[in-house]
């Protein structure tokens, strides 16, 4: 907006709030309302053609214990879809705000705020309104142009809306999704936008460490605590003071780690196995499951009580077969990529090429289609990979996904499918899918394949 545009409807009950914002705001939209009882929001949006509607989520005369700015949200929308409304939260609602971004609102400031940020959002929010789409930053790379891109759908742009928003509140997060789908590549970005990234994410894969080793590779140890314990060692948590820790696969944490756990994020200090010494910790955690964390603590294997704990902020990462327009992009950035790591001139995919892949459900997500890609390019010798020589595994084009099936059942046939493949030649069926050695045998360990 490089002039005063559109009509801004600014609604909170604190009228100190409403003259800064309107003194802020008034140079840059044509005209500026204020309300400070949002019981007459109905008959201003009737009265004026507003754009905007920056909208406080508590108000002196509450509704719904709290949840005021929720339900006048839908009230707006109720009214005119098409207004876009930017939510003024307080650090503490910032689980509010999440939500009503999932129920229809463009964005969420948080009070005190950053003049900067105020008016970026807003007119953000204005030019959404006039284009009639969200602003393409949303499809802009995870990181370079070697890596994971959010992608274009409108399923993952909500994702990264709220990746921006979470990242700078020190929040616990827990990120769901089936495997493949980009759960640690969202972790670092987080963190990476965090102001906890002066220091590396730590990173583990609970998947990856054999259970007598854990509680170590956590919590650190001290010279002697067991066998082969020669030295003191720090523990992962530990490592990530004052940064992020990742857990990943944290659905495979035993119940008995689960209540250590829990003692750190409640307490905020670790004890070394062997010692009795308590070390203070500062750690932001993001946890990340392919399991449904829900109905494991409905099985009473997964404690109710870490379950509140690591999931303040839910992020779920839809797979990519209910985001078929992301796929081809996908698909052209790891070309780009393998196009460069094997040395092979240009090397490109047909339309026919193309809509074949569409078509696939790809239940190893993202990395299958990597993988897939770069198989396709290594056996690629005229530069040129149409229809006819895309080898879709059968492990994606086989197994069919009933209501029955779940997430579990189908990594299972995976893994069995592809242990056959390759007779049995644990190394090779790693690689293909894309998991460690260790977490291919702690797969096959549960799995009793």
């Amino acid at each position: 907006m490089d002039k005063q545009q559109g009509v801004l409807l600014v609604v909170d009950d604190n009228k100190q709030i409403l003259a800064a914002v309107e003194l802020l705001l008034q140079t840059v939209f044509t005209k500026v309302i204020s309300l400070s009882n949002p019981n007459c929001i109905s008959r201003v949006l009737a009265d004026e053609p507003v754009d905007v509607v920056l909208l406080d989520m508590n108000f002196s005369a509450g509704i719904n214990s709290g949840n005021e700015g929720l339900y006048w949200l839908a009230e707006i929308k109720k009214q005119k879809p098409a207004v876009q409304v930017v939510l003024f939260t307080a650090y503490a609602e910032i689980e509010l705000a999440v939500k009503g971004i999932k129920q229809g609102a463009t964005d969420f400031v948080v009070k005190p705020w950053d003049n900067e940020k105020l008016l970026e959002s807003l007119q953000n929010a204005y030019l959404t309104l006039k284009s009639n789409h969200p602003i393409p930053k949303s499809t802009k790379p995870f990181f370079s142009a070697n890596e994971l891109y959010w992608g274009k759908s409108e399923a993952i742009q909500k994702v990264n809306v709220l990746v921006e928003k979470v990242a700078v509140t020190d929040t616990n997060i827990l990120i769901t999704g089936e495997n493949g789908t980009g759960k640690e590549m969202v972790a670092r970005e987080i963190h990476r936008l965090s102001l906890r990234n002066k220091k590396n994410m730590v990173a583990v894969d609970v998947g990856a460490i054999a259970e007598t080793l854990f509680e170590s590779e956590l919590f650190g140890h001290v010279k002697g605590a067991f066998t082969d314990a020669h030295t003191d060692r720090i523990g992962k948590i530990e490592e990530a003071d004052d940064s992020t820790f990742f857990l990943d696969e944290i659905g495979n944490l035993s119940y008995h780690l689960q209540a250590k756990l829990l003692t750190v994020l409640q307490q905020r200090h670790i004890v070394r196995v062997g010692s009795n010494q308590q070390i203070a910790v500062n750690i932001r955690l993001i946890s990340a499951s392919n399991k449904n964390l829900d109905e494991l603590v409905k099985k009473n294997l997964f404690r109710e009580d870490l379950m509140y704990r690591i999931n303040t902020i839910h992020i779920h990462i839809p797979p990519l077969r209910e985001r078929p327009d992301d796929i081809i992009p996908f698909a052209d950035l790891f070309l780009d990529k393998h196009i460069k790591n094997y040395n092979k001139d240009n090397v490109s995919l047909t339309s026919a090429a193309k809509e074949k892949l569409k078509t696939q459900p790809w239940y190893g997500n993202v990395r299958e289609l990597d993988h897939f890609i770069e198989k396709s390019v290594i056996f690629c010798e005229n530069g040129i990979i149409d229809v006819d020589d895309l080898d879709i595994p059968a492990v994606t084009s086989n197994i069919k996904l009933h209501e029955s099936t779940t997430i579990e059942d189908m990594e299972r046939n995976m893994i069995l499918h592809s242990i056959k493949k390759h007779n049995g030649n644990l190394s090779i069926v790693a690689n293909e899918l894309g998991i460690s050695r260790q977490t291919l045998y702690n797969k096959i360990k549960r799995y009793e394949l």
